[in-house]
């Protein structure tokens, strides 16, 4: 069949885009390897979908172009997905910092998005290998059919157990497009022996500021079998390069916590101090690591405060990351100088579009990514339904 466009990928930005153009006349056509559509939305936020953010905004993205992700965003925002849910009937809360869940199942976003996108008569074609994509006579050619217009929303390859792979970037080179090197984010970090201990306290979580450059985040950091993980640690993830360090501020005011300490329990030692702001067993790691040779009562103001500073400045030198694996999003992908950030159409190649995380846009953790792929799904999926009109 011939159809106004084909959308290869049946996740959250591709069903958008499908929907949204569907609805507006346009004959479309979704592809996906995928037994199911919406694998990552499924999955995501323990199964109940972190599906936006009441504060999005394009300063909670990163990208080479800080700016790109304006247009779309401001166009199709968190409240009218928000409202796309509660037409639908399906019950939400709102959990920390403006993260929006349902109370259900996350199976209720992907049946609401199905359901839009059957209003508007398209096309889902699951369990389809996509093969060779070839342009020809201002025709794309996909898996033995044809469309005027051709939408890459396959994501990044973020968790690969799930399917994700490269794709995207194939066909970006395919046709031209220049690529920000993509790279695993939201992603816990490795630590080496020399953190051994740390380890050590597998399950530990403790609230925290993680810091790396000039960027912190404040929420909890995890310590796990590999390294470091938790909300704090995975913000910091995207902001990472190889070699730099991670800091960890574990207590604050602890300068003001420890003289407290002094007076009343000068007899003991800086563990006791510690077991009353953190849990046992990072308060013995620390203890050994820091190893204040003295009682409190002893220990000068001075003392006291090299003492807050490394509580307040862990500092840790990942050996790495866990990789694509354990990243929930991939960063950087394809080159937004090479789209309009109005229409998500490529500079130069006519009816070609890069949606979603396969886009070098990448949001924080909690509800932003999704709330991207909403609005760059939208954004396409109106420019596709104006093509119709041209």
């Amino acid at each position: 069949m011939h159809y106004d466009a084909i959308i290869l990928g049946a996740g959250g930005a591709g069903l958008m885009c499908a929907a949204i153009a569907g609805q507006a006349g346009a004959r479309v056509l979704v592809l996906d390897h995928a037994p199911k559509a919406g694998k990552k939305i499924l999955i995501s936020g323990g199964g109940r979908c972190n599906f936006t953010n009441t504060g999005t905004e394009a300063g909670n993205f990163l990208s080479e172009n800080p700016h790109f992700a304006k247009s779309a965003l401001s166009r199709y925002t968190q409240w009218d997905f928000l409202g796309m849910v509660q037409a639908h009937g399906i019950a939400w809360h709102e959990k920390t910092l403006g993260q929006l869940f349902c109370d259900d199942s996350a199976r209720r976003i992907v049946a609401m998005l199905l359901d839009e996108c059957a209003k508007g008569g398209a096309d889902i074609r699951l369990s389809t290998q996509i093969g060779e994509v070839r342009h020809a006579d201002a025709t794309y050619h996909v898996a033995g059919d044809t469309a005027d217009a051709l939408v890459i929303a396959t994501g990044g390859p973020s968790i690969p157990k799930m399917g994700a792979t490269g794709v995207a970037y194939d066909l970006a080179r395919q046709f031209g497009l220049p690529l920000v090197t993509p790279r695993p984010a939201l992603v816990p970090f490795t630590l080496g022996d020399s953190d051994a201990a740390f380890r050590e306290i597998s399950g530990v979580a403790v609230p925290s500021v993680a810091r790396v450059g000039s960027t912190a985040f404040e929420e909890a950091s995890l310590f796990t079998h590999r390294g470091l993980s938790g909300p704090a640690v995975l913000q910091v993830s995207s902001y990472w390069s190889p070699g730099q360090a991670v800091t960890i501020d574990l207590l604050r005011d602890a300068a003001a916590k420890l003289r407290d300490a002094r007076s009343r329990m000068p007899r003991s030692g800086l563990k006791a101090a510690l077991i009353e702001h953190l849990p046992k067993r990072l308060a013995d790691v620390l203890a050994d690591r820091i190893a204040l040779p003295t009682e409190l009562g002893n220990a000068s103001d001075a003392t006291l405060d090299d003492v807050a500073a490394q509580l307040q400045h862990l500092t840790f030198h990942p050996t790495g990351t866990e990789g694509y694996a354990k990243a929930e999003v991939t960063a950087g992908g394809i080159d937004t100088a090479a789209l309009s950030s109005k229409t998500m159409e490529a500079r130069s190649v006519p009816g070609l579009y890069a949606i979603g995380e396969a886009v070098d846009v990448t949001g924080w953790l909690g509800g932003y990514n999704f709330q991207w792929a909403w609005s760059s799904g939208w954004a396409a999926g109106v420019a596709i339904a104006g093509r119709l009109q041209a």
